[in-house]
């Protein structure tokens, strides 16, 4: 990757440096402590950045330059801010995994019964950017909220394959009215799309299926990586042009660079990149362990919402085109109870609804992390078990079930949820 070469020219220099030192005092009379220094490079099923099989050379090129835009790092003199929650994209996914908790994000409003959600964009909402340039006030939640949702960075692989699956594939698994008896009533979430999107009429009731981000309130990658830039980093684009609204000056603006910042061309570099990204690959599959607690996650029907594979359909991009997508997610609203509730209303999920996470990558996170994962939507654990004693509402009886199964059984499930 450019950017990838880019980043670590330095320590690629220095690596060579020491190869030839290890090398010349083999010669002088043996230095053995070097081969234990030396490590070998990750393995495929080890990491995140990786292009999709199947992608022509033209295609490999623009892979390279959205890699690198994911990675550019704004600064005051190139547009970052004057309001912003970081500085990149990959500061808040690492590795294109997802983010620590320290970078989470903070959206509010105010859930009022009888009346309709209130972004109280008069203040800022629905995103606090609690950040901004020298002289510059930086936003603070209102009194007036009382619906916080803090949410993590998640993983950005595979997403071109979520993109790429039929609005048919995922309503066939809708059950709004739990038809089955079985607790669990998936629905979809619908979205107006916005202005810059340039879509005609949606086909439900004027609006369109969404599928991307914490409460599936996004319908694209392009409408997603807009709003990150905008919300995120603060930088404007040939979609949104205009800054963030202050509610401490009264207006937008206050960046010294002029607007648009950042170029329809970027943007859809970084669209396609992550259009692009290999979904994470799977390990350990052979092992007996790991298929007992295969079995299980579907015996106790945590496979109902997250489903193991969707499949696309025809794509442009033709790497994405009638493809198998294990992610295991049913990309719909489910209530999760009391527990992982935010009170945050968002199109239409509720304060207790939450998209399905899609469960591939899940056993490599603490890799990306530097050791230690953090799990949910807010990561607010490193511990499996309590991400599964969290989850309630329907899926209350998966829980139930998970903490009836033997300890060995436990640990088989864990063990295939690692594998993921």
């Amino acid at each position: 990757m450019a950017a990838f070469l880019r980043k670590t020219s330095l320590g690629s220099s220095l690596l060579l440096a020491f190869v030839v030192f290890c090398a010349v005092a083999t010669l002088l009379g043996g230095l053995s402590g070097c081969q234990k220094l030396l490590t070998e490079a990750p393995q495929p099923e080890e990491s995140l950045d990786a292009p999709i099989d199947g992608l022509t050379p033209e295609q490999l090129g623009i892979f390279a330059r959205g890699d690198e835009a994911f990675s550019e790092v704004f600064t005051f003199e190139t547009g970052l801010g004057p309001l912003f929650n970081n500085t990149a994209c990959e500061r808040c996914h690492v590795g294109d995994g997802r983010g620590h908790p320290s970078v989470n994000l903070k959206r509010f409003g105010r859930n009022s019964v009888g009346v309709p959600f209130d972004n109280l964009e008069q203040y800022g909402g629905p995103q606090l950017q609690e950040r901004s340039m020298p002289g510059y006030p930086a936003e603070v939640i209102p009194a007036e909220a009382n619906a916080i949702s803090e949410r993590g960075g998640p993983l950005v692989v595979g997403l071109g394959l979520i993109e790429a699956i039929t609005d048919a594939t995922i309503l066939a698994n809708v059950d709004s009215l739990d038809a089955d008896s079985n607790g669990i009533s998936g629905r979809p979430q619908f979205i107006d799309p916005p202005e810059f999107l340039n879509l005609p009429s949606g086909p439900y009731g004027g609006k369109y299926l969404g599928r991307f981000g914490r409460k599936a309130g996004a319908i694209s990658l392009l409408q997603q990586t807009v709003n990150a830039y905008h919300q995120d980093i603060g930088i404007t684009t040939d979609f949104r042009p205009v800054e963030n609204f202050n509610p401490l000056v009264g207006g937008a603006g206050g960046d010294p660079v002029p607007d648009p910042e950042l170029s329809a061309g970027t943007v859809n570099d970084v669209v396609f990149y992550l259009q692009t990204l290999r979904p994470p690959l799977r390990r350990n599959i052979g092992d007996p362990q790991v298929k007992r607690g295969d079995s299980l996650f579907s015996a106790i029907l945590c496979a109902r919402c997250h489903v193991p594979a969707l499949n696309t359909g025809p794509h442009p991009i033709a790497a994405l085109s009638n493809k198998t997508a294990n992610l295991y997610s049913d990309l719909l609203l489910h209530d999760m109870g009391p527990d992982l509730a935010d009170n945050f209303v968002e199109g239409e999920a509720s304060g207790t609804e939450w998209r399905t996470t899609p469960l591939w990558g899940l056993g490599i996170i603490e890799t990306v992390l530097g050791g230690k994962p953090f799990f949910l939507h807010d990561g607010r654990t490193s511990d499996l078990r309590e991400v599964i004693q969290f989850h309630k509402g329907e899926a209350d009886s998966s829980r139930r079930l998970f903490f009836q199964l033997s300890p060995a059984d436990q640990e088989a499930l864990l063990k295939f949820l690692k594998s993921l």
